[in-house]
């Protein structure tokens, strides 16, 4: 088989990885790819949003299927381009990728269907917003509806917070036209988990569950970013909290889709949060999380390419999802001053101590190869993943992974698990 990977940082160099271990490929192209991709694909200098080119490409090279791992290009209509155009690919359609598109969708969705979440109201209008927040409580919620690179969202301890919160993205356009409208929601508190899942349709297998951590700095301290390292499996999602998602939320989601004429096929990304009163969604993504694929696919024992197939022939409940009974932890190396101001463009030195070190990766998420090597072209550089036998040993591994690589403005956060030890 030939397969095409849409995107361009360490999901998609975790998703071309895992395809490259599938005996039934034999060829990888990855678009626009980067400069570690390069080890399993050919990259091909096409934009993620250059739906008419990738489509295009993808026929004149006879791909047999297509994996798009990035939001905007779902939440565009990518693949009812390329199934318009007769092409097998993984993903949702437009009409089922709103589910992450837009918050306000998602929060109607799951209050019409009971699925549990946070109590909410939506905001086209600055004014009324401002009127709402008057009266109340506090901590609270602003989410922007539509997609901000994982950081549309502002945790509010007062009403001045709140006004300039609102200010931010309703008025100033933070997020630009993601702020046309707005989610105003109760404040949660409990453990964060991430489970992501193959969906066909239908039939609904959920993957083993995960932790990221957002904030910049040491101590959960800073600004949001787009994840700064992961874990998996997270210690507090027991078999009970798995039962009852799967009866409460996940085959829900499914379900409400499919009556909504959105049929889903592709990943559903549930962010819960474990209150006292029960798990509750949090956000849904339409996607792999990012840096989740990075500790959750180096477990997967499953061919990859079997269950996206199987997503989209909808012959998913045939398929046996398998996963390693070990973890695995991630650490994002980052320029520093990421998610603000940072340089690019600094050597990365160690990259081949990688070579041949079985439960160690390296996932390139801005990286550009240039005459000097291989150089840094993102806030967020590397995820160095390590697997161990539990948590506490692959966190080990990780740290201890992270000092074979080095580069001039190389940041990372020292305490990628912390939580592993708060666990029984």
């Amino acid at each position: 088989m030939k397969v095409l990977i849409v995107g361009s940082g360490g999901r998609e160099h975790a998703i071309a990885w895992k395809v490259a271990r599938s005996p039934r490929v034999e060829k990888i192209y990855c678009a626009p790819g980067n400069a570690g991709i390069e080890e399993y694909a050919e990259c091909v200098n096409i934009g993620a949003m250059e739906f008419e080119k990738l489509a295009a490409f993808a026929k004149e090279k006879e791909i047999d299927l297509t994996v798009i791992g990035m939001d905007d290009p779902l939440v565009g209509g990518v693949v009812d381009v390329f199934e318009k155009g007769g092409l097998r690919v993984f993903g949702p359609r437009a009409n089922a990728a709103i589910l992450e598109g837009s918050k306000a969708f998602s929060k109607d969705l799951m209050k019409k269907y009971h699925i549990p979440t946070a109590a909410y109201e939506n905001f086209n209008d600055p004014q009324a917003a401002l009127a709402y927040l008057e009266t109340a409580k506090f901590p609270i919620v602003l989410k922007a509806d539509g997609l901000a690179l994982g950081k549309g969202v502002l945790i509010c301890n007062n009403l001045e917070e709140a006004k300039a919160g609102v200010k931010t993205i309703m008025l100033d356009k933070q997020f630009g036209a993601s702020g046309n409208c707005m989610v105003i929601e109760e404040f949660m508190t409990g453990r964060e988990v991430s489970v992501l899942s193959f969906v066909d349709g239908k039939t609904i297998k959920t993957m083993t569950s995960a932790q990221d951590h957002k904030r910049a700095g040491d101590g959960d301290t800073g600004l949001n970013t787009g994840g700064m390292g992961t874990f998996s499996p997270s210690p507090f999602y027991t078999k009970e909290i798995d039962e009852f998602c799967q009866k409460h939320i996940y085959q829900p989601t499914v379900d409400a889709m499919a009556a909504e004429g959105r049929e889903f096929k592709g990943i559903i990304f549930f962010g819960l949060m474990l209150t006292a009163d029960g798990p509750k969604v949090l956000e849904y993504n339409a996607r792999f999380g990012d840096p989740e694929t990075q500790v959750v696919l180096p477990r997967m024992k499953t061919d990859i390419v079997d269950v996206f197939e199987a997503c989209i022939d909808g012959t998913l409940d045939e398929t046996e999802l398998e996963f390693e009974d070990n973890a695995a932890v991630c650490v994002v190396l980052a320029s520093a001053g990421y998610p603000v101001k940072y340089e690019k463009g600094f050597v990365i030195r160690g990259l081949e101590n990688f070579a041949d070190k079985d439960g160690y990766y390296v996932f390139h998420a801005g990286s550009k190869r240039t005459d000097e090597g291989i150089v840094t072209n993102g806030g967020r550089v590397l995820g160095v993943t390590a697997t161990g036998k539990d948590l506490k040993e692959a966190r080990a591994n990780a740290y201890e992974a992270v000092n074979w690589i080095d580069f001039d403005n190389k940041y990372y956060r020292h305490d990628i698990g912390k939580a592993i030890d708060e666990a029984n």
